[in-house]
């Protein structure tokens, strides 16, 4: 299959010529985005994106630790928990299409001057995500079963009980979910990151307030977990529609309400990466979960009925502490996008390597300090998961499962770095393909052909090897990007040494 990617280089030529000596003369909406040093800039953009996207992944994870804690749940519901969380990420796929899409490209039109287009994109952008998140709804309760079997929801009948309960209620809060995820990344080009930040949070404590209550008190189970955090979702969209009507660059008005395909063409191809990332994880998802539901089946210990659910339990939570670490290393790469578009509109491609070579470096730190605490610290853990209800077997294979799996979270992290930043600097096509490399070729790949020599261990062992081989890859692209953006800009890139900008 072909796929069409909108390429972001024209778009920036496009812009310039579109302005011609205007963009000298004419006050630029954040203008300072050209102007503020690159550190400065990373810290305002950077750590509040981080901070609203650790609060989104702890979403999951705190229904985990609460299903975890409770006695009449335990590692029955994690199981279950487990299975339904690849159905919020496909979700969140799409969601990250249409905000990541429309603040590429709202930042690039704010760069450029032209308000009109930022306007109409993100109008047309809120229509799509509340359609595509009606039909999403609808599909997920219409193939229910089928769905959850696909993502090794048979473990044992308690386990698939659960998760029917905990997919019904969570399935309600799609459109909710979806649409406080896209206008995220939305608010955060119209300048204000804290706000941004502000509304996930906001949704994420009214979550940690309700899941005890509703399961340890009302003892509602696996729905009082779903329905704490739907609750918070609903929040964070009100929220997100709250600064719609309040928005700082750009005026929304009647007219940029309006579905049309053409604006859909502009934005939605340079959030594709975002969304085939998110898309092909959770193919690895599934592989790697219906792997350790087969070799779990087969395994001495695990095959005995008390302990089945036990490496799904225990997978799902390993999965939900990289999901922590793998949103600060998005964090700072999509926090960075409206500064590097920006630039890379106004022509500042010299700023945009600088900014580069800073984010991959500050994502080797946070893989090089999860790493510290996985392989010191996995006991402790695990103990935060309700270790102290289950069996002996749940804690040791937890503390595998954490070092071996999570072992190269160093080039993880810069991996996931470079797919992201790429897409703001014209290179949609290799950010895609890279990342469809690390998810499909490497993660499902590697996830069904070594349980073949390894068994259940094999099922781990493919995590670090795809990290790995990704890894190379990127060492190349990183080189060749940051070779590129000096010959283009030698000669022509203003100084602006004494001023401290890059």
């Amino acid at each position: 299959m072909k796929i069409s990617i909108f390429n972001l280089s024209d778009l920036y030529a496009r812009q310039s010529a579109q302005m011609g000596g205007m963009m000298e003369t004419k006050s630029k909406a954040n203008s300072f985005l050209e102007t503020e040093r690159l550190g400065k800039l990373m810290v305002k953009y950077a750590v509040p994106c981080v901070i609203s996207l650790l609060v989104a992944a702890l979403y999951n994870i705190v229904d985990q630790i609460f299903i975890a804690n409770a006695d009449y749940l335990g590692s029955y519901g994690n199981a279950a928990n487990t299975v339904v969380f690849p159905l919020t990420v496909v979700a969140l796929a799409v969601a990250v299409m249409i905000g990541d899409g429309c603040c590429a490209f709202v930042s690039i039109s704010l760069g450029a001057g032209n308000k009109e287009a930022a306007h109409k994109s993100i109008g047309s952008a809120v229509l799509l995500c509340i359609a595509s998140s009606l039909i999403l709804t609808a599909l997920y309760l219409a193939f229910r079963d089928p769905i959850l079997t696909l993502f090794g929801g048979q473990v044992n009948a308690e386990t698939c009980h659960h998760a029917r309960e905990y997919f019904f209620w969570i399935t309600l809060g799609i459109p909710f979910y979806m649409f406080g995820q896209a206008l995220n990344p939305i608010i955060r080009s119209d300048g204000s990151p804290k706000f941004a930040m502000a509304s996930t949070l906001a949704g994420a404590l009214v979550n940690i307030v309700l899941d005890p209550v509703f399961i340890f008190v009302f003892r509602w189970g696996m729905m009082g977990a779903a329905v704490a955090t739907v609750l918070g979702q609903v929040l964070t969209a009100a929220l997100a529609v709250r600064y719609l009507c309040h928005m700082k660059a750009v005026r929304l008005e009647r007219a940029s309400f309006r579905l049309h395909g053409a604006w859909a063409k502009k934005y939605l191809p340079l959030g594709i990466c975002s969304f085939l990332s998110q898309i092909s994880l959770v193919m690895a998802m599934a592989a790697i979960q219906n792997m350790t539901l087969k070799y779990s089946a087969i395994d001495p210990v695990f095959g005995q009925t008390q302990y089945t659910q036990i490496p799904m339990a225990v997978l799902g939570i390993v999965m939900k502490f990289f999901q922590i670490v793998i949103s600060v290393a998005v964090g700072l790469a999509a926090g960075c996008i409206p500064v590097a578009g920006y630039n890379m509109g106004a022509g500042r491609k010299d700023r945009a390597k600088a900014l580069f070579t800073r984010l991959l470096a500050a994502e080797a730190v946070v893989g090089a300090v999860a790493l510290l605490i996985v392989e010191l610290f996995p006991r402790q853990l695990i103990g935060i998961f309700g270790a102290a209800n289950e069996s002996v077997y749940y804690t040791e294979y937890a503390v595998k499962c954490f070092r071996v799996y999570l072992c190269m979270m160093v080039l993880a992290t810069v991996n996931k770095g470079t797919f992201i930043y790429l897409q703001s600097l014209g290179k949609a096509f290799a950010s895609t393909a890279i990342s469809m490399v690390r998810e499909v070729l490497f993660g499902v790949g590697f996830a069904l052909l070594l349980p073949l020599w390894f068994g259940l261990d094999g099922v781990l062992y493919s995590m670090p090897v795809s990290d790995l081989l990704t890894f190379l890859i990127c060492a190349i692209v990183i080189r060749y990007t940051c070779r590129t953006l000096s010959s283009e800009t030698q000669g022509k890139a203003r100084c602006y040494v004494d001023g401290g900008l890059v």
